[in-house]
């Protein structure tokens, strides 16, 4: 295929499957349940994160955890208690497990009660560094600045170890676009969308080979580095609405 030919389809798949029937299917649903700003973001981190395996189960682990929260995620990490964490003890979604779920809830809170949220982070960090990759890598940084195992590192990839950082990339995805089509919430205004970088996982990745977008054979972050600029030749100041094309593609095989 050409490059035109690739452009071409790329839009095609756009027009299609970034529409809001698509959104009850879809991790994405989790955050669609919420209408307070810092509500859609907290259920949108945890639904990223996790993020990987059937889709299905993703959505049916992040509900649940929702649910424990009495479906009031920002009050509830803001006021928990040891007590109220108890409740997560027994959560365990493939490797992300009970004592995974305490941290997390115990770093969101500090960000939160001390950093002025997961916005205020990330913004802050890309204004610093004009680079997605850094503003990633200084959140993980915060992140874990709260005591943890060093198990639940695995759970937020790091770009400077050249890892792709799928569940960040999607996660930002959400946050910042903003095509009034229903699906990304677009809540963040300081970071521009041309700015992103493609969530790439096995599926996206066997489907971009396949069009000839990418040529390193690992997923990681030289790849989604490559995968993106590729994509910033189609559309320079939305590149990432090219991950609804590249996940359709891969769905309809």
């Amino acid at each position: 295929m050409t490059q035109n030919e690739i452009n071409k389809l790329l839009d095609e798949k756009y027009e299609e499957f970034n529409n809001t029937a698509f959104i009850i299917d879809d991790p994405i649903s989790i955050p669609h349940l919420f209408t307070r700003k810092e509500d859609v973001e907290i259920s949108a981190f945890f639904a990223a994160i996790l993020a990987w395996g059937q889709r299905a189960q993703i959505i049916l682990n992040a509900d649940k955890l929702m649910q424990i929260m009495d479906y009031s995620p920002y009050q509830f990490i803001t006021t928990a208690t040891n007590e109220d964490l108890g409740s997560f003890q027994n959560f365990v979604y493939r490797t992300f497990n009970g004592t995974d779920c305490v941290f997390f809830i115990r770093s969101l809170q500090k960000i939160y009660n001390k950093h002025d949220g997961l916005e205020k982070v990330f913004t802050d960090a890309y204004k610093k560094y004009g680079s997605i990759k850094m503003a990633i890598s200084v959140f993980r940084k915060i992140f874990f600045s709260t005591p943890h195992l060093r198990h639940s590192e695995k759970h937020i990839s790091d770009p400077i170890k050249n890892l792709a950082c799928k569940r960040l990339n999607l996660f930002l995805r959400w946050m910042v676009r903003q095509d009034n089509r229903g699906v990304d919430f677009g809540l963040w205004k300081g970071i521009p969308p041309s700015a992103l970088y493609c969530p790439l996982d096995v599926h996206t990745g066997e489907t971009s080979r396949e069009l000839g977008l990418l040529s390193i054979k690992q997923n990681n972050w030289k790849a989604v580095e490559e995968l993106t600029c590729k994509l910033r030749k189609f559309d320079p100041v939305d590149p990432v609405k090219y991950d609804f094309s590249l996940f359709g593609l891969g769905f309809i095989k």
